[in-house]
């Protein structure tokens, strides 16, 4: 059952942290498959003449987020209310809280923030709007509060705030994930441990399809030199950082950049009959007696991964082998599906080997090749034969793999 967490953060200033956590959604953006669920963080700051109310929750838990919220402040105290992100899981519940706070509140964002608003929700919430410009710096109770825009992190609207006094990184969806993790902050190695994997998804499956700009915003931010200095960094999903905050930024790094894991190689692929799985048996035999580490997803008549686990498997994957039956003159809608989401959400330039199976004529290895092709993946070898293979395609097969592991190097 959803639920919210209030939790203070900081005594001087006061800063609360309200975290729903969506155990309920199944499917993040109608898509993603998400059985660990997510969190919407929100965040109160308490100064000396201002309130300052960075994003809200989305609109499906309104009321528990304004039961919260009035348990920490009247929201006609709230002076601020800073969009980083208009996506409407951070500003669902925006109307409610404009209404609660009379509308006296002054929203401020992006020009591309303030156009999205008004699409979602109406004029009225954006008649007391103020845009930012990247880099601008505003004085609010006491404190200077410093606008970037990351554009692509995920939307063009996208920006993070620093309060420079306070060392404090309020960055929305970048540096977040999915999962509920226990606890709120990354204090517990254990629990940090068992979150990233879900942040490798997270960033693959939201942000995958513009991962180049992940490390072009993050050396930007390191050129203005607040990823270093932070001393906490509180995202708009997940955990918030404050042990060790230059972390989260240094895992983003590395998917966007596609860092690999030595040894993991990537394998998928579906059979409708085991013939497909017998080629895969044998490319597994083999990368195993080179000393690599197959990570395998199979599409079968008893299972069927979800696609959204498969992503998060790419980025630190030294190579993919991808294995795939002819089905109707197609790939197999399952492999199909999976590789255009590969191609479109995690296109890094790792070497790739293709196999497929068929029954009276080969051509979802063909189809397969053209689409590596045109990508930035690194086509190593198509092993293509019809029916169960003869040891002769087993013989191919092996050397497809000795052709992978060589291009690995």
């Amino acid at each position: 059952m959803p639920g919210l967490r209030v939790e203070k953060i900081l005594d001087d200033p006061e800063l609360y942290l309200l975290r729903v956590d969506d155990d309920r959604i199944r499917y993040f953006e109608a898509t993603w498959d998400i059985p660990e669920g997510i969190t919407y963080n929100a965040y109160l700051m308490k100064l000396d003449d201002a309130v300052v109310l960075f994003d809200v929750t989305k609109g499906d838990y309104t009321d528990l987020f304004m039961e919260g919220l009035r348990k920490i402040i009247d929201p006609r105290e709230i002076t601020h209310i800073v969009i980083h992100h208009t996506e409407p899981d951070h500003t669902g519940a925006l109307p409610a809280v404009l209404e609660a706070n009379g509308y006296k509140a002054r929203l401020i964002g992006t020009s591309f923030a303030k156009r999205f608003l008004e699409g979602f929700y109406g004029e009225r919430v954006v008649e007391n709007f103020q845009t930012i410009k990247d880099g601008e710096e505003m004085k609010i109770g006491g404190k200077t509060f410093r606008f970037i825009t990351v554009p692509w992190l995920h939307w063009p609207d996208t920006m993070i705030t620093y309060v420079v006094e306070e060392r404090l990184l309020f960055s929305c969806d970048a540096g977040g994930g999915y999962g509920i993790p226990k606890d709120i902050d990354d204090s517990d190695e254990e629990v940090v441990r068992e979150y990233l994997p879900h942040v490798t998804k997270y960033i693959v499956t939201v942000i995958g399809h513009y991962h180049k700009y992940i490390v072009q915003n993050i050396a930007k931010l390191k050129q203005l030199g607040i990823v270093t200095e932070a001393r906490m960094i509180l995202p708009g999903h997940g955990l918030v950082w404050r042990k060790n905050p230059v972390r989260i930024f240094e895992h983003y790094e590395r998917v966007g950049a596609g860092t690999p894991t030595k040894d993991k190689v990537l394998v998928v692929y579906d059979s409708m009959y085991g013939f497909v799985e017998r080629r895969m048996e044998v490319i597994i035999d083999e990368l195993r007696k080179h000393g690599k580490k197959p990570i395998v997803y199979r599409f079968t008549d008893k299972e069927a991964p979800a696609v959204s686990d498969i992503l998060g498997e790419v980025p630190d994957s030294e190579a993919i082998v991808i294995g795939a039956s002819t089905y109707e003159a197609e790939i197999h809608p399952r492999i199909r599906y999976t590789l255009y989401e590969i191609l479109d959400k995690a296109n890094y330039e790792k070497p790739v080997l293709i196999v497929g199976a068929f029954g009276w004529a080969g051509v979802a290895g063909k189809k397969m090749e053209t689409l590596i092709t045109r990508s930035k993946f690194d086509l190593v070898d198509v092993v293509e034969s019809r029916g169960m293979p003869r040891p002769e395609d087993e013989e191919r097969l092996r050397e497809g793999v000795r052709k992978l592991v060589a291009w690995i190097g």
